[in-house]
């Protein structure tokens, strides 16, 4: 990964001059984060604050190839784990004219629906940026796309997995026992070395959008062991199998409607399963006259696994309302409610931003998790309700 970045980064230069088009770009955050009860263990904190730095440097050359460096940084006052850097992006675009190729360290996102992700798999989750699972590390990868009159065909050689970042002892919105990240297990010899590919066909038919795909590699989202650490205190090990997934997304524009489904066969991670989310979101435009527009969602998540789910999404119904201002602030409100059909579990998120000014922007989010019980993965995060306020400059 090293010798990529490197070798990446002499082709930037060595262009620079040549570029037609250059730009910098990105942001500067401050946010913090207030939890209502007090932590389950006392190594961890009632309230944090962080710093975040992402800069986003771009060069493009007249025959449309570019070169991207995309670099984050964050530092927490409370968890020494989610103090990180990363390399969201860095790479060189080949851009011919019936293929582009694109080299390096990239972000791809697969998916249609609102609250559950679930046919994303090429890019790790970092999960120690958000419960939400929507940021995600840099992925070294080969990436070439073939752009046709009948559809897209992506195809994608990874060539290091990345593992998945996990709160520490000291951070919120964890399991009661701590995920040793240091001494991770593979199933594969090559460990994070070894080769992953995915194929990817999308198309776009009238108002349908189809995406399915297929990936031959290491499992992202890893199966944690209980064990214990070299001071024998018990701890969660992950370990990273190998697996096969197909997975399917499609969304369908009718009107005020939009139609949203994803759907995966998953095998090598013990039992094969099956799992799908879908939903739809109608949104009323100029509500009560006004310049605003509600969009109302509802979605529901199924895996067959059912409590062997790995995920708190085995079988939930999710409803929320999206409402856009359509102010010169760019304000915006994304309330959620997450049930789970089976038990008395359920999750209340809220998201929302407002722009001051041409550079500035604020944020707020705020989870509450209700009346899990014991069995419920949700019950490890029962008095962690939070409400996090974050400040961006953006240059």
């Amino acid at each position: 990964m090293r010798t990529t970045i490197f070798l990446l980064l002499a082709v930037g230069l060595m262009n620079a001059a040549a570029a037609t088009t250059s730009e910098l770009s990105g942001y500067v955050a401050a946010e913090g984060s207030v939890f209502f009860n007090s932590p389950l263990s006392p190594e961890q904190e009632r309230h944090s604050a962080s710093l975040a730095l992402q800069p986003e440097f771009y060069h493009e050359w007249e025959n449309g190839s570019g070169f991207l460096v995309v670099p984050f940084a964050r530092l927490d006052s409370a968890d020494p784990e989610r103090t990180h850097f990363d390399v969201r992006e860095l790479n060189y675009l080949w851009l011919a004219d019936r293929w582009e190729l694109r080299v390096g360290v990239g972000k791809v996102f697969w998916g249609t629906t609102e609250f559950v992700h679930l046919v994303d798999i090429v890019n790790q989750t970092d999960l120690v940026e958000d419960i939400d699972e929507e940021d995600k590390l840099g992925q070294p990868m080969v990436h070439l796309s073939i752009p046709r009159d009948w559809g897209i065909v992506d195809m994608f050689i990874l060539p290091y997995f990345r593992e998945r970042t996990f709160p520490g002892r000291k951070g919120r919105l964890r399991f009661p026992l701590v995920v040793d990240t240091d001494n991770a297990k593979y199933e594969s010899a090559a460990e994070e070395h070894r080769l992953d590919f995915a194929i990817r066909y999308s198309h776009s038919i009238g108002d349908w959008d189809i995406g399915i795909y297929h990936f031959n590699g290491t499992g992202r989202e890893p199966t944690l062991l209980p064990d214990s650490d070299e001071n024998g205190e018990p701890v969660l090990i992950p370990l990273y199998e190998q697996i096969n997934q197909t997975g399917v997304d499609l969304q369908l524009v009718a009107g005020q409607w939009l139609w949203k489904l994803e759907a995966l066969y998953r095998t090598g991670q013990a039992d094969d399963f099956f799992a799908a989310v879908g939903g739809f979101e109608y949104t009323l435009v100029g509500v009560a006259g006004t310049a605003m527009d509600l969009g109302i969602v509802a979605e529901w998540a199924y895996d067959d696994r059912g409590d062997e789910a790995t995920t708190p999404y085995e079988n939930d119904a999710m409803f929320g309302f999206r409402l856009t201002l359509n102010d010169p602030a760019s304000s915006q409100i994304l309330a959620g409610l997450m049930q789970d059909m089976h038990s008395s579990a359920r999750a209340i998120s809220i998201e929302a931003s407002h722009r001051i000014g041409s550079n500035w922007k604020a944020t707020l989010e705020a989870w509450a998790f209700l009346d899990a019980p014991e069995d419920d993965l949700f019950y490890s995060f029962r008095d962690d309700d939070f409400v996090r306020l974050g400040l961006a400059y953006y240059f």
